[in-house]
């Protein structure tokens, strides 16, 4: 497979700094080159529980979806995310894909992009922060221009003093 971009959303609201951390160390030693947005607090959405600090990642993808897929769910594990956690409550770790370069379609059991990538800002905020120019190819958009007119009153986000290019 020749290298293409992949652009993964990750959070996290049990001993978040901590698992955020040790996903970003792990994120780095599987994909050199790992560039990561700023860190950002959100509320809990669909249930209640702490807040998330969410972040976004793009990563230099050499392999398919498929083996991207395996090894962010055994990082969600390390982090103490059990297989199969049910969707609304608190979580050590959650890592989605967002989008792989230009794909459109369903991949390896993963839909791209992201159905809910336009929902959320604590998706789309850092997705825009970490690539503006990148080309929505569905919404046929860049990330700057979707997160200009994205309703952030209704998604805030709050900065976190939280380096995860440096864990």
């Amino acid at each position: 497979m020749t290298a293409v971009t992949a652009y993964v959303s990750g959070g996290s609201n049990l001993d978040t700094e901590a698992n955020l951390r040790l996903a970003a160390r792990e994120l780095k030693r599987l994909f050199p080159g790992a560039r990561f947005s700023r860190c950002y607090r959100n509320k809990a959405v669909g249930f209640d529980g702490p807040d998330f600090i969410n972040f976004v990642v793009a990563l230099p993808l050499t392999q398919g979806v498929a083996v991207l897929k395996a090894e962010l769910e055994r990082i969600e594990a390390l982090c103490g995310r059990p297989a199969n956690a049910p969707r609304w409550e608190p979580r050590a770790m959650d890592l989605d894909i967002l989008l792989v370069d230009d794909l459109v379609g369903s991949f390896d059991g993963v839909e791209l992009p992201r159905p809910s990538l336009l929902d959320w800002g604590f998706m789309l905020g850092p997705l825009a922060e970490v690539a503006p120019a990148l080309w929505h190819p569905v919404q046929l958009a860049t990330m700057a221009q979707l997160w200009a007119r994205f309703d952030r009153d209704a998604n805030p986000l709050e900065a976190v003093d939280l380096d995860l290019a440096a864990a």
